[in-house]
């Protein structure tokens, strides 16, 4: 998938370590941002922890890239316009918002264990102490 910067990101490159996906509906909303800014306070503790963290949405590249340097986000941010992992790992599906239904990214986090397999999802995220879940989470791994 391609990720800010140009590069472009794959499960392999992350190999034999523990990552972390975490599926934001939108760049530069409230809820988003907060959650973007606590994986990346919490970037060192994760890299301790030998575990990666990667933040996917549907935004296109000058989206991401516009929402990491105004936040100054040092978690790498992966656009999925055609929602291909959004709709592997379960984080697109049906929202519902003033009473009306649409398809959409659902807040999901998802934990890898460095033996590529899942080994936690968490679906219809609070931000609030999240990311600090997350981090306790691979930790004990």
């Amino acid at each position: 998938m391609p990720r800010d910067g140009g590069d472009v990101v794959t499960l392999a490159d992350y190999a034999g370590r523990k990552l972390v996906l975490f599926f934001y509906p939108r760049a530069d909303t409230p809820g988003c941002t907060r959650e973007a800014i606590d994986f990346t306070r919490l970037a060192g503790a994760f890299t301790a922890a030998g575990t990666a963290v990667l933040g996917i949405s549907a935004d296109p590249l000058k989206a991401q890239e516009k929402f990491r340097d105004k936040h100054k986000l040092g978690v790498p941010l992966i656009s999925d316009e055609k929602h291909e992992m959004l709709e592997a790992y379960g984080a697109w599906g049906q929202k519902s918002m003033y009473g009306k239904s649409f398809l959409g990214i659902l807040r999901t986090t998802i934990l890898i264990g460095p033996d590529g397999r899942v080994t936690r999802i968490w679906r219809n995220v609070r931000v609030d102490g999240h990311a600090d879940e997350v981090l306790e989470a691979a930790r004990s791994l």
